[in-house]
C-alpha cells in the first residue's frame, strides 16, 4: 500500500485532472457534438478524446512511471493488460449518450489501481458539480462531505439500478428485459442513468439502495467507482455473489443489508 502521503498526492492529481477535463464536457456539452459510432448505439465524440489526452497528460507529468488504460486509446489501440504496477484507468467521458442529448448524467471517472486493486477513486459531474472521491482506508466524499451507503434492509423498498447496454441482438435483449421485469416484482422501483460510475456513486451516498450491471464498457467504468462504494461501507461483487473481478465486465453493488437477498433475486431472474 502507498503511504498516506502519496496517497493524498495521488487524489489531489486526479481531483485536478477531472476538474480540468470537466471544464471540456462543460462547454461542450450546451454545443453541437461531432458523433461518431463505435457500435449501433455505442457513441464517442470530440470531447471523449480531449478529456482522455488532457487527463493521461497531467497524470504522467506527475506520474511518468505508470501505467494507463483508458477507453478511447483501448477503443483506438485495443486491449491494455492490468498489472500490478500502479495503473490509472480513466473513462473521460462516461454517459457519451447522455452528453450527446443533452441530458446531464455524465461524468469523468479516474481510478488508481495497485497491486490491481482499486485504491484512488475520482468521479466528478461537471454539469451538476458533483465531486465523489474514495481513498482506502480514508472514507469516501460527496462534495467534500463523508458519504455513507443506505441502511435499507428490505428488497422491496430499495431503489435499484441497471444499464440497457450498447447491445441490440434479440437474444441480449430478452435476457436483459426479463431479467428486470423479474425484478421489478421485488424492488421498490428502476433508474437507468446512462452512467456506470454514477450509478456506483449513488450507491455510495444512498441515493440508490441496488445496483447491477452486466456487459458495461471494461474496468474504466468501474475502477473508481469501486473504491468509493467500499470506503462508503457498501459491497460491490459480482452478480453471481462471486467476488468481483475488476476486468469481468460484471457488477453488481449494495449495502450490505440486502445483498444475499439481491443475489437470490438476481439468480432467480436468469
Amino acid at each position: 500500500m502507498a503511504q498516506n502521503d502519496s496517497l493524498a498526492k495521488f487524489l489531489d492529481t486526479a481531483v485536478d485532472a477531472a476538474k480540468r477535463a470537466g471544464d471540456i464536457i462543460r462547454n461542450g456539452f450546451y454545443q453541437t457534438k461531432n458523433v461518431e459510432h463505435k457500435g449501433q448505439v455505442d457513441l464517442v465524440t470530440e470531447t471523449d478524446k480531449a478529456c482522455e489526452d488532457l487527463i493521461f497528460n497531467h497524470l504522467k507529468q506527475q506520474f511518468p512511471t505508470h501505467k494507463f488504460i483508458g477507453e478511447e486509446t483501448t477503443a483506438a489501440c485495443g486491449a491494455t493488460e492490468l498489472t500490478d504496477e500502479p495503473t490509472w484507468i480513466v473513462d473521460p467521458l462516461d454517459g457519451t449518450t447522455n452528453f450527446v442529448h443533452g441530458f446531464p448524467f455524465v461524468c469523468i471517472s479516474i481510478g488508481l489501481t495497485i497491486g490491481k486493486i482499486p485504491i484512488v477513486g475520482v468521479v466528478y459531474n461537471p454539469i451538476m458539480d458533483e465531486l465523489f472521491t474514495g481513498v482506502r482506508g480514508q472514507g469516501a466524499f460527496f462534495n467534500g462531505k463523508p458519504i455513507k451507503v443506505s441502511s435499507q434492509t428490505e428488497l422491496v423498498k430499495s431503489l435499484l439500478a441497471t444499464e440497457a447496454g450498447t447491445k441490440r441482438d434479440k437474444p441480449t435483449l430478452d435476457a436483459s428485459t426479463n431479467r428486470i421485469n423479474s425484478l421489478l416484482f421485488k424492488v421498490r422501483s428502476l433508474r437507468m442513468s446512462g452512467s456506470c460510475a454514477l450509478n456506483l456513486c449513488g450507491i455510495a451516498c444512498g441515493r440508490l439502495d441496488l445496483f447491477y450491471e452486466l456487459g458495461f464498457g471494461g474496468p474504466w467504468d468501474v475502477a473508481a467507482g469501486v473504491v468509493i462504494v467500499e470506503e462508503a461501507g457498501g459491497l460491490v461483487y459480482d452478480p453471481s455473489g462471486k467476488d468481483f473481478d475488476i476486468t469481468a465486465q460484471r457488477v453488481a453493488a449494495s449495502n450490505p443489508h440486502v445483498k444475499d437477498a439481491f443475489i437470490e433475486a438476481l439468480q432467480q431472474s436468469e
